[in-house]
């Protein structure tokens, strides 16, 4: 039996397949070693197919490149401008999220104190934690929902009436979830709201979906409305029968995905049996996130490239097609490993294992089509002006490969979920799988967007170039160098002696753990004074300094 404690406060009592619980022990059984070894190979075998699939059916021909930018000569409509203003919103979500993430952190090291000062008398380690990833999800999901509302009357070249009167009702409303729900979990954990209402308006006590349902549905019913304003400003563009069309459609398609899909968050209840509710919780988590985030992403990369002519039309509807069928198949069948708690089958999390790790694979192939495109693209004068989003887009591949990837994969497989689920092997990949593949490429598309908007003068080279290799090598220093070791760590514990003293305070707060800790601090610095420049570079932009000369 394990108890363990919600972040709300609420205690929750474990009797079933506990790993290393005394009930079971901590020998694993002969189909988990059989079963782990089988998602390896299929994993392998789908890969060197997938490869061997790119390379075959590569065309070697050259890409005639536009002489001219082609996006150049375009007037941003008065909805575009008003996407502005998300673009700011997004800024202070990630200052605000850096902030909750150092106090986070730092709780591990001292506790109950900030440098001596006792904040976690106002400010728990719940809160933080909550806040912290609530606050990515909202900033990653802002800048991508202010690309969208930028992107349909950019395609269509058509405005639809009171499009911008729905794109400022929208930011007003995201402003008041944004802001309801965080208050709303600082009222539920300090012991302010009644069970009921907690529920409602609070804290729900479940990672990535700490929001109260209120506020779940407020959120939702956002998203149906970005969908609209798009699906408004797309639909002369997708009634045109050009070559753009299928692309177009699958564009669409992937944002149904993610105004709808979010909510199977809603399909639990107050009083729903845990199995129920984390399996639900687990469509948000995998399915909505790593699924048709995924899709969005592969989409919106192959589009932008298109219209910039570094991608073949016809190659790139191709590679998101087949992309998104083993998106899709990998975002169903591989949320199944995540609810290993819940008694499930090992076949069965054998295969969710290894069709999640497969959903990188197609995207890492098109990532290097686009790097290819943009080898070649490099004598182009025009080029130059979206360099820094490209760079972004390349970056989201690299992150995908071994944040999604790699860490993914390696905590994926039964044998490996037997031992570590939970364990910072899990932040190591959360953090480079969601602010490295998401994060980045919500800051690429910000940068597009601020592009458009700002159409008639290069930038400042070295402010945005140093915050973005800061943002990614801070991100890669902060794992490799202090999570990934606490982690291994933790797995070796939970080996010889049991889960439990993985996750132990006796175990957690050896000084070789501190330390590893302290050696986060490094890689924070880093990614938080990338950011921080990011956030200079874009104030920078309206009051002139990160603007250079005519283009």
């Amino acid at each position: 039996m394990c108890i363990t404690e919600r972040p709300d406060g609420t205690r929750v009592t474990f009797t079933n397949n506990w790993p290393n619980d005394e009930l079971v022990g901590n020998v694993p059984s002969a189909s988990l070693h059989l079963w782990s070894g089988f998602s390896v190979l299929l994993l392998l075998g789908c890969i060197a197919l997938l490869v061997l699939y790119h390379v075959r059916n590569k065309e070697d021909e050259h890409v005639d490149l536009p002489t001219a930018d082609p996006l150049r000569n375009m007037q941003p409509t008065p909805s575009m401008k008003a996407v502005l203003k998300y673009i700011w919103v997004v800024s202070i979500l990630i200052l605000v999220q850096m902030l909750a993430g150092i106090i986070t952190a730092h709780y591990g090291v001292e506790g109950q104190g900030f440098y001596g000062i006792p904040l976690d008398k106002f400010l728990p380690q719940s809160i933080s934690r909550s806040w912290h990833v609530q606050l990515a999800i909202f900033w990653i999901a802002t800048s991508w929902l202010a690309t969208g509302l930028y992107m349909g009357p950019a395609i269509s070249g058509y405005e639809p009436r009171y499009q911008k009167f729905g794109v400022n009702v929208l930011f007003i409303a995201l402003i008041i979830v944004v802001g309801g729900s965080l208050t709303g979990q600082w009222l539920g954990v300090m012991q302010k709201l009644g069970l009921v209402d907690n529920f409602l308006w609070g804290h729900q006590g479940y990672e990535y979906i700490e929001l109260g349902r209120i506020w779940q549905i407020l959120l939702l019913t956002g998203l149906v409305l970005w969908l609209v304003l798009m699906l408004r400003a797309l639909l002369p563009a997708l009634k045109k029968k050009d070559e753009s069309r299928h692309l177009l459609t699958l564009f669409v398609i992937a944002s149904v995905a993610i105004a709808v899909f979010y909510a199977a968050g809603l399909m639990y209840g107050r009083q729903t049996h845990l199995a129920i509710a984390e399996y639900w919780r687990w469509w948000v988590v995998h399915l909505w996130v790593e699924g048709f985030f995924e899709v969005f992403a592969t989409v919106v990369s192959a589009f932008l490239f298109c219209r910039l002519g570094l991608l073949r039309m016809q190659s790139a509807t191709t590679s998101v097609l087949f992309s998104t069928i083993v998106f899709l198949a990998g975002g169903i069948l591989g949320t199944f490993h995540h609810i290993y708690f819940s008694a499930t089958p090992v076949a069965v999390l054998a295969l969710g294992a290894t069709f999640s790790a497969l959903e990188i694979v197609p995207l890492v192939l098109i990532g290097y089509e686009a790097y290819h495109n943009y080898t070649l693209s490099k004598s182009t004068e025009w080029i130059k002006a979206y360099k820094w989003p490209i760079y972004c887009f390349i970056a989201i591949c690299f992150w995908n490969f071994l944040g999604a990837g790699i860490f993914g994969f390696a905590i994926n497989p039964p044998i490996a979920l037997y031992y570590i689920q939970g364990l910072n092997t899990t932040a190591v990949h959360g953090h480079a799988a969601l602010f490295g593949v998401y994060g980045i490429l919500g800051i690429g598309l910000m940068l597009f967007v601020l592009r458009g908007l700002y159409p008639n003068h290069h930038w400042n080279e070295k402010l945005i170039g140093t915050a973005f290799w800061m943002i990614n090598i801070g991100l890669l220093v902060m794992v490799t160098v202090s999570m990934l070791p606490i982690g291994i760590m933790q797995g070796l514990a939970s080996i010889q002696h049991g889960y439990w003293y993985a996750r132990s305070a006796e175990f957690m707060q050896t000084p070789t753990m501190q330390t590893l800790r302290w050696l986060r601090v490094p890689g924070d610095i880093l990614l938080a004074t990338g950011e921080l420049l990011l956030v200079v570079f874009i104030i920078g932009l309206k009051t002139g300094w990160s603007l250079k000369d005519k283009r």
